[in-house]
């Protein structure tokens, strides 16, 4: 949980930051796509706790 809270602090510090400079968001600037980001990973680590049940 606590690298949970380190990467969401970072990410606020980095976002504000570029939107201070004025640069362009290092991630995608819409939920959808973020979405999918994390649907993504969600597939991924569902894959690894269901392949040694169907390896059975």
């Amino acid at each position: 949980m606590n690298e949970i809270f380190i990467a969401l602090v970072a990410g606020l510090i980095v976002g504000f930051i570029f939107t201070f400079l004025r640069l362009p968001i290092p991630a995608p600037p819409v939920l959808s796509e973020i979405m999918g980001i994390i649907g993504i990973f969600l597939g991924y680590k569902a894959f690894q706790l269901l392949i040694p049940l169907i390896t059975k």
